[in-house]
């Protein structure tokens, strides 16, 4: 029954009144402190290792993961979790490498980086696509996802649910960059909680079903029942290759997703810019570890529902489509721990709101309020902006939402879309503009434009030419709904990021030998290092991931 009972909502107000409180208190606490813009949209020096840690997870979590992912584990099974284990491989390489050049260099946004390592046009570029990829994909799919998700469970209607949703993010937001750091870690309790309670249950309903009681005894009846659904890497001959492509998820595209997505990406990077080194790096290692613990929370449900489903038992064949896996399996919570599981997925949904709207108040405020609209905004005036920009661009969301066309399903794939055809052209910007001092601005508007360009051709050649030839070297799949032979996603990106960076090589190499002087990053390999406690927890990831790949691969 899609309703909840007065004890859920009674344990829903606590929770809303617990983070409202928590949140206002750090507010009026801080408050006195600093006036800053950076200390509002940074919390400067501020946060803790476990509130950037928090902060990253809740900012990353959100309904396209609890509805998307699990629903993914319904389609696919386990095999969706690289996009969780690689992603903590990743916040290592990011903490080691990326992190440091960054706080060395003083830079607090994405297009500050740009306009400091090429030139104010890169990053003006930039800062206005990302704003409009923000509002219009990221912003929009979030709110009417997570809408979808919590009137599934609740009954509530759907534009009223992403009128809730709106403004407790709103009211999370506008307390500025602390605000979100510290109430992510209420968030990310609740989430864990809550996900650890909807794992519980679904499995305890396949032991059930089969007569072998135990949650253990659950799982290894899943194993035994959908084998299929425990392959991390997928053969050429399941259906799902298409979206992941055997070996590419470890050595391929998926790569570029979470370097890109982990590294250079204003509304993650952000939540450890305002730490010193080994803060922020402590900070991303827990998060890394708490990646580890996602598809237990998240893919598992949905591959317990998958099992239930095929074996038509109760109300699991309602199922209509993979993505309403996870509202089936919340409903399915005893009253009380309902209302928990629906604060978990309402948490997730806010954080990753509130995360988003204040990227998108900073790059707006500091990057083109105040270097193109007012130049001589004070402090105190570029905060007002930064909070007006929270309303408006949440407002702008609100109205955009519903006439995208997006239903569950469509949400996620929307996303990855138009995120993925100019993910590479980025991450080859950010990565020689990093390490290759010669990499020069004209270079990086190549592999920006160029990225974009080469993903869009290479997305429709299936339909203006017959690919089939690529198939015996691996490198086209038929798809099983339209019959074309295409290029995997993963693939695509993979071969427009080498595109990218031969681009980038070429333009560069002719133009300093024209005589022209890039502005180089300052970089010292020193601030490589890293202290034994980081070694030993980076080791400990990296033999709990090859243990997972080696007993599922």
């Amino acid at each position: 029954m899609n309703t909840l009972e007065t004890k859920d909502y009674i344990i829903f107000f606590i929770y809303f009144v617990m983070v409202a409180g928590y949140g206002w208190w750090i507010y009026k606490k801080k408050k006195s402190e600093s006036t800053a813009s950076r200390d509002y949209f940074l919390a400067e020096g501020s946060l803790t290792w476990w509130a950037i840690g928090a902060s990253l997870i809740s900012s990353n979590i959100s309904a396209e993961q609890f509805v998307g992912m699990s629903g993914s584990g319904f389609k696919i099974g386990l095999a969706i979790s690289t996009y969780e284990w690689m992603a903590a491989l990743t916040l290592i390489i990011v903490a080691v490498f990326f992190i440091p050049v960054y706080l060395k260099n003083k830079i607090y946004t994405m297009p500050q980086f740009l306009h400091q390592r090429y030139n104010g046009t890169v990053a003006m570029v930039m800062a206005v696509f990302w704003l409009l990829l923000y509002v219009v994909v990221n912003l929009t799919s979030i709110l009417y996802l997570g809408a979808i998700a919590v009137s599934g469970v609740s009954g509530i209607d759907l534009t009223w649910a992403m009128y809730g949703l709106a403004f407790f993010s709103i009211i999370i937001t506008l307390g500025g960059m602390k605000v979100i750091g510290y109430t992510s870690v209420v968030q990310v309790f609740f989430l864990i909680l809550g996900g650890l309670a909807t794992t519980y249950i679904a499995l305890d309903q396949v032991a059930d079903h089969f007569g072998t009681p135990g949650i253990l005894a659950g799982f290894q009846q899943m194993i035994h029942r959908a084998p299929e659904h425990f392959d991390m890497i997928l053969p050429k001959s399941n259906p799902n290759y298409l979206d992941l492509p055997g070996l590419s998820v470890l050595i391929g595209g998926m790569w570029i997703v979470n370097l890109n997505y982990w590294g250079c990406n204003q509304y993650i990077v952000q939540r450890a810019l305002g730490a010193d080194l080994k803060t922020a790096r402590t900070g991303i290692l827990f998060a890394a570890f708490l990646k580890l613990l996602m598809p237990v929370l998240i893919v598992v449900p949905g591959i317990a529902a998958y099992v239930l489903y095929q074996e038509k038992s109760g109300t699991f064949t309602s199922i209509s489509n993979p993505d309403s896996a996870y509202p089936v399996l919340l409903n399915l919570l005893p009253v009380g721990l309902k209302g928990l599981s629906f604060a978990a997925l309402t948490a997730a949904v806010v954080a990753s709101l509130a995360g988003k709207v204040n990227s998108i108040a900073t790059i707006f405020t500091l990057d083109i309020y105040k270097k193109v609209i007012n130049k001589e905004s004070s402090e105190k005036n570029l905060v007002v902006i930064g909070k007006i920009t929270v309303i408006v661009s949440t407002i702008l969301g609100v109205i955009i939402a519903p006439h995208l066309g997006m239903d569950k399903q469509g949400g996620f794939q929307y996303i990855q879309e138009y995120t993925g055809f100019v993910s590479p052209g980025i991450f080859a910007m950010f990565i020689l503009g990093f390490f290759w001092k010669r990499a020069t601005s004209n270079a990086a508007l190549f592999a920006t434009i160029g990225g974009f360009v080469f993903s869009v051709i290479l997305k429709f050649l299936p339909g203006w030419t017959d690919l089939s030839f690529l198939h015996p070297i691996g490198f086209a799949i038929q798809n099983p709904s339209s019959g074309l032979f295409e290029i995997p996603f993963l693939d695509r990106m993979g071969i427009v990021f080498v595109i990218c960076m031969i681009g980038m090589y070429l333009i560069s190499a002719i133009e300093t030998s024209r005589g022209v002087k890039p502005e180089a990053l300052e970089i010292d390999t020193k601030m490589f290092k890293t202290n034994p406690g980081f070694v030993a927890g980076s080791l400990l990831i990296t033999g709990i991931l090859v243990a997972l790949y080696t007993i599922f691969w």
